[in-house]
């Protein structure tokens, strides 16, 4: 089996969704369940005894200790990560505490298990740790997309944080010998997806008649990858990656995000048309922009295409429409996740700011 931390939240759920439906070998699912970690994401496994959900944190040396001994996987995919930069801005200390000291505690405690294995099983063995673009800090308009060879340059507490537990997966591999293995990834979207973040704002927002909050002039460049893209990538990474090596996966998709909100209108105005028969682009309201807001990121994925042959296999126009088409067959989930916590930030962030808008990492 695999042992998956993070694996409620949006990326971590989509990935182990695919696993169970493409691989079926065994998950146990580590996720301290924060205001982005939801059950729900994860309801169709309820019933599944391939899924093993347990409740806790990576910073918690004792349990990781217990998992490892008891369910001895094969593999560890770490997603489990504070991975909102307005949050980081407003409280960076859960960031340190999560992306770096429990990175740190997960990577003591597999190196314990990993050192005691022998054999094909101690050969086979694999850390994969995933992280972000925005560790290579911001590109000007028309510089180069980032490599893996680009300088860690991060920005945000949050991209700063990822950096950190970058370099502490690289130092265990070259100190320790662990087989460690890093992706770094470009703005994912698609189901499941907390809407604090660009794309589920915007659709949530929209059908709810609330303005659609847009940074500054709009023009800052993401390049936008499908999260279930990302999940073959990461099972690629994992089957045939060299260990000790970063990959860099993009979707080839660079848009501003004032483009991104605008296709988004377009969507929404066909498949679910505002009453008044008017555009959901009426409803852009631009706001001032976030403190050291980056202006571009872009992942060259040449690595990755070559070496072990992933592209993506949606373009980001099929991949917005299967976004909206998802939220629109469940606004019971978007109903649940819009509850507590979420109106909580929202209050705090958005109506106690002069700014009145939050676009997430982008």
């Amino acid at each position: 089996m695999i042992l998956v931390t993070g694996g409620a939240g949006f990326i971590g759920a989509n990935f182990v969704l695919d696993w169970l439906a493409e691989i079926g070998e065994p998950v146990v699912n580590l996720d301290k369940l924060t205001y982005a970690g939801n059950r729900e994401n994860l309801a169709r496994l309820a019933d599944d005894r391939r899924h093993c959900f347990v409740q806790g944190d990576i910073g918690d040396a004792a349990l990781l200790d217990t998992l490892l001994a008891t369910h001895r996987p094969r593999a560890i995919i770490n997603f489990a990560a504070e991975s909102h930069v307005d949050r980081s801005i407003r409280g960076p200390e859960a960031f340190i505490q999560t992306n770096i000291v429990g990175t740190f505690r997960l990577l003591d405690a597999v190196r314990d298990y990993w050192s005691g294995l022998e054999g094909t099983e101690r050969g086979a063995f694999r850390f994969l740790h995933v992280s972000t673009d925005e560790v290579y800090g911001s590109l000007a308009p028309e510089a180069p997309a980032f490599t893996e060879q680009h300088r860690f340059e991060p920005n945000s507490p949050y991209s700063a944080s990822k950096a950190a537990s970058d370099h502490l997966v690289r130092a265990y591999h070259h100190t320790y010998g662990l087989p460690v293995l890093t992706t770094n990834c470009s703005n994912n979207y698609g189901p499941y997806q907390f809407p604090e973040k660009l794309i589920p704002l915007v659709i949530t927002n929209a059908l709810a008649g609330k303005p659609l909050p847009i940074y500054g002039d709009g023009q800052q460049v993401r390049d936008w990858l499908y999260v279930e893209d990302h999940c073959r990538a990461i099972r690629r990474v994992l089957e045939a990656g060299c260990p000790g090596e970063t990959y860099n996966v993009g979707g080839w998709s660079e848009r501003t995000n004032l483009d991104i909100v605008q296709q988004l209108c377009t969507l929404l105005d066909e498949l679910r048309p505002r009453p008044d028969g008017r555009s959901y682009q009426e409803q852009l309201t631009f706001v001032a922009d976030r403190p050291g807001h980056d202006r571009r990121y872009a992942i060259d994925a040449t690595r990755i295409a070559t070496e072990l042959g992933w592209r993506p296999a949606e373009t980001l126009a099929s991949g917005l429409r299967k976004t909206v088409e998802w939220y629109l067959a469940n606004p019971d989930w978007v109903a649940h996740v819009q509850s507590g916590a979420y109106r909580h930030w929202v209050r705090e962030h958005y109506e106690a700011s002069a700014s009145g808008g939050g676009e997430g990492r982008y």
